[in-house]
C-alpha cells in the first residue's frame, strides 16, 4: 500500500490528475450551444434545489441566462438572494424559495407557494444534497447522521417531487432531473455508508417513477456526477488530486439533461464499471475493506494535513 500512495502522491502524478486532459478523459463534456438551450427553457418555468451553491447555482444561472423562469430553492435565504441577482444579472428571472427540504411541512408550503404563483413547473432539478464522510466506527453514537442524510437526500426529495408531479401530468408534460452519483451504480466505498445509502434510496425511486410518469407525457433523466469541485468536495483531502469539473462545467451536463432529455447521463468510466463491478463485487468489496484498514490514520501528503476521520456538508 504504501508504494501505491506514494506513485498517488508523486507530484508528476499530481499535475497529471491536476491537469485539463486528465479531467476532459474521466469528465468528457461538451457545452450545449446557446440557441438549442434557449429553445428548450425560454418561457418555461424551472425549479432547482440546492441552488444556493455550487452546480445548482451554475445551472439557475445557465437558465436564467436562456430565459428560463428560474425557481431557486435552499435553506439559507441570504445565499439563495445571491444566487438570484446573479441570474437576473445575466438578464435571466429567478424568484427564491427558503425551504428545508427535511421539514414536511416547509415542503409542503412550499409547493402550495409555487403551484399559486406560477402554476405547474415544466422543469424540476433535483440537486440539494447532504453529504457525510463518516466511518462506522465513528458513526455508533451518530444515528442522527442517517436521519439527517435521509430527510435531504430521499424523504424530502420525494416529498417534492410527489407534489409537483399532478401539475406535470394535468398538463400531459414535464421533464424531471435528478442529479445524483456514481456511488449510486458503482459498488459503494468505505465511510460513505450514509451518503450512498440515502442517493441510491432517491435513486431507485425516481427510475421507479419515470416509469410511471412517462405514460403521462413526463420524460426523466438520471445525471450520475462524478467529482465537481464545490464547498460540499473541499473537506475530502483524498479528492484533492483527483480529476474533477467546476461546477460551470459540470452544469452543461445538467443542461444536455433538459435539453436532450435522455433517461442517464453519465461518464463513460462508471458505465464500463457497472458492468465490471457486477462480476467482481466480492473481490472489490474485499480490496475496499483492506484499502479502509491501511488508510484509516495516514496524513495526507499531498495536503501535509492530517485525515479527517469525519467531513459533513449540505448543499
Amino acid at each position: 500500500m504504501g508504494t501505491l500512495e506514494n506513485v498517488l502522491d508523486h507530484p508528476v502524478m499530481v499535475r497529471l490528475a491536476r491537469s485539463r486532459a486528465a479531467t476532459r478523459l474521466v469528465n468528457p463534456y461538451s457545452p450545449v450551444p446557446d440557441s438549442r438551450l434557449r429553445a428548450a427553457v425560454s418561457g418555461r418555468t424551472v425549479l432547482v434545489t440546492g441552488a444556493s451553491y455550487g452546480l445548482g447555482a451554475a445551472t439557475a444561472r445557465r437558465l436564467g441566462a436562456a430565459g428560463a423562469t428560474v425557481l431557486l430553492v435552499a435553506r439559507t435565504a441570504e445565499a439563495l438572494a445571491g444566487t438570484a441577482e446573479s441570474v437576473t444579472a445575466a438578464g435571466g428571472t429567478a424568484h427564491s424559495y427558503p425551504c428545508d427540504l427535511s421539514d414536511p411541512e416547509a415542503v409542503k408550503d412550499l409547493a402550495s407557494r409555487i403551484e399559486e404563483r406560477h402554476g405547474a413547473v415544466d422543469v424540476l432539478v433535483n440537486n440539494a444534497g447532504k453529504s457525510i464522510r463518516r466511518s462506522i466506527e465513528d458513526s455508533y453514537d451518530r444515528f442522527h447522521d442517517y436521519e439527517r442524510t435521509i430527510g435531504v437526500n430521499y424523504l424530502g426529495p420525494v416529498r417534492l417531487m410527489l407534489a409537483l408531479l399532478p401539475g406535470m401530468r394535468a398538463r400531459g408534460r414535464g421533464h424531471l432531473v435528478n442529479i445524483s452519483t456514481i456511488g449510486a451504480i458503482i459498488p459503494p466505498g468505505p465511510r460513505w455508508s450514509a451518503y450512498q445509502a440515502s442517493k441510491s434510496a432517491f435513486d431507485v425511486f425516481f427510475r421507479s417513477a419515470a416509469t410511471e410518469a412517462a405514460c403521462d407525457g413526463i420524460t426523466a433523466t438520471s445525471v450520475y456526477m462524478a467529482l465537481i469541485r464545490t464547498r460540499m468536495s473541499a473537506p475530502t483531502a483524498v479528492f484533492d488530486n483527483v480529476p474533477g469539473l467546476a461546477p460551470d462545467e459540470a452544469a452543461e451536463l445538467v443542461c444536455r439533461a433538459v435539453v436532450d432529455r435522455p433517461r442517464r447521463v453519465s461518464p463513460w468510466w462508471a458505465d464500463v464499471a457497472e458492468l465490471g463491478f457486477t462480476a467482481a463485487r466480492w473481490p472489490w468489496e474485499v480490496v475496499a475493506g483492506r484499502l479502509f484498514a491501511a488508510g484509516r490514520n495516514r496524513p495526507a501528503a499531498s495536503t501535509g494535513r492530517p485525515t479527517k476521520r469525519a467531513e459533513e456538508v449540505r448543499r
